[in-house]
């Protein structure tokens, strides 16, 4: 009996050890970050019982506000512009009571848009504690947004994951990006719950993910216009590789593929060689994927990282939902030669994003510098005070700006004379890469592609980057055909704004 009671005694003192230590982590440790999670209902109430600040496109058109609300136990509600909710949903975010504000502006720039204390400046400030809402004006352009939209939507009806980025290289400001499909937020931000529920059980299912902002958070394969990176890895470090003139063929054999050995072909078996300038301005597959074994691993690995792949883009949204652009290891390559030929030419495993191939063609804009993207122009209290402005701000070197003074040239012959030929004006001085990564297939007629266009042009006394992917498409056609006119549309729509 003696001894039950002391095992008895001794299982209460660590049941007294373990309650202790859990109120210590509960209270102490977790204290702050249970007392200013979304899901604790003090900080909705709080939270609601006062309006959120607005969140404004750089044109002025307010697309997210609070107002009073007519019923539910919250004294204040979301609203989100109809004329601009869905067009802008996968960029503002939203704010719900039930699935919070994870994604978007919404989340990034939370601490400012909610009630906060006002940073006191005077010892009255210190003494009052006055609290207030912060506006976020956004980089985006209301009717640029909307002029992208329409260009991808009637140039893609019905694509799902279809996307465009339009930036300015030289500070890294989104002007417009979009991609479909979309959502309303406004179903999402009700204040009846089986409204909210029911929206995002009706919406999560869908192709596409409309939940998800696909022109960040969706990655495929770029196909050719990764040619782009791997012309740079030349171009920066193997001159005699650069000086080379290399064999007109239409096919090459990839080693170690079995017998018969698999072969890579170019676009429709067309047959093309040349300088380095006349295979990217053609688009010959065969020669870069030799180029690329040429090249090796350790060279183009660094080269695609130097352009921002294997790591997260630092787009000022929420970390969690921007998806890392994809090229491979050394490690990856050390015993599959084929592998780093085919993905010398943007296939295999080398998958990207629309934001990245817009910033791939944005960094040989700004002289190989790649510049960190943003959404985010300036915050401002409600009496109009500046409270926070975006600095534009390196994210990495790509390339020296020798490098991208000669990529340009030849992006510029493949607008005037290779394949992406008759697509724009030559008054407006283009420098385009298309894309046609074959998806299922390495053969002249793959049964689906993701077609992309990346470009950039003279703007003023600044430059514009666009990329458009079209994924999935059927058929054997190109960037070019599929991709080209939305961005000539985009473009169209920039130069003649200027």
């Amino acid at each position: 009996m003696e001894k039950r009671i002391r095992r008895l005694g001794i299982f209460m003192m660590l049941c007294m050890v373990a309650l202790f230590v859990q109120l210590n982590n509960i209270q102490v440790l977790k204290a702050n970050s249970l007392a200013t999670s979304p899901a604790n209902p003090r900080v909705q109430s709080a939270g609601r019982s006062q309006p959120r600040g607005d969140i404004v496109s750089a044109d002025g058109v307010n697309l997210a506000t609070s107002v009073l609300a007519n019923s539910g136990v919250y004294k204040y509600r979301r609203v989100y512009n109809p004329n601009t909710a869905v067009l802008f949903s996968q960029i503002v975010g939203f704010d719900s009571l039930e699935y919070g504000n994870f994604n978007g502006v919404e989340a990034e720039y939370n601490s400012y848009l909610v009630a906060h204390n006002k940073p006191a400046k005077s010892l009255r400030d210190l003494l009052t504690g006055q609290t207030v809402v912060d506006n976020v004006t956004l980089t985006i352009n209301s009717n640029l947004q909307r002029e992208v939209a329409q260009a991808v939507d009637s140039g893609a009806p019905g694509v799902n994951g279809a996307a465009a980025v339009v930036l300015d290289p030289t500070t890294g400001a989104i002007e417009a990006m979009y991609s479909n499909p979309v959502f309303d937020p406004n179903p999402l931000v009700s204040t009846d719950l089986a409204t909210e529920k029911a929206y995002w059980t009706a919406e999560l299912p869908l192709p596409g993910n409309p939940l998800r902002a696909g022109a960040y958070n969706q990655i495929y394969p770029p196909g050719s216009s990764f040619k782009v990176v791997t012309t740079s890895a030349v171009l920066q470090g193997r001159p005699d590789l650069a000086a080379m003139t290399y064999p007109v063929v239409s096919s090459i054999t990839l080693p170690n593929t079995g017998n018969p050995p698999q072969k890579l072909t170019n676009y429709h078996s067309e047959a093309c060689g040349g300088t380095l300038e006349q295979i990217l301005v053609q688009s010959c597959d065969a020669d870069f994927a030799s180029v690329g074994q040429l090249l090796g691993a350790p060279t183009l690995v660094t080269q695609a990282q130097a352009y921002g792949f294997n790591q997260r883009i630092p787009l000022d949204v929420p970390v969690s939902t921007v998806a890392i652009s994809n090229f491979g290891t050394e490690a990856s390559f050390a015993q599959n030669v084929p592998g780093l030929m085919k993905s010398a030419i943007g296939q295999q495993n080398v998958t990207a994003s629309a934001l990245q191939m817009a910033m791939v063609a944005g960094t040989v804009a700004n002289g190989g510098v790649e510049m960190t993207p943003h959404v985010m122009a300036q915050i401002r209290d409600s009496q109009g005070n500046l409270v926070n402005s975006y600095t534009p701000k390196p994210w990495m070197r790509a390339t020296s700006s020798q490098t991208a003074a000669t990529l340009t040239t030849f992006m510029q012959g493949v607008a005037s004379s290779g394949t992406a030929a008759g697509i724009f004006p030559a008054s407006w001085n283009v420098a385009a890469k298309t894309g046609t990564a074959q998806v299922g297939s390495l053969g002249p007629n793959p049964t689906f592609t993701t077609d992309w266009l990346i470009a950039f042009a003279p703007y003023g006394q600044s430059k514009v980057a666009v990329a458009v992917v079209l994924p999935n498409q059927p058929g054997s056609a190109t960037g070019a055909t599929y991709s080209g006119p939305i961005v000539k549309q985009i473009l169209q729509d920039i130069l003649g704004n200027q």
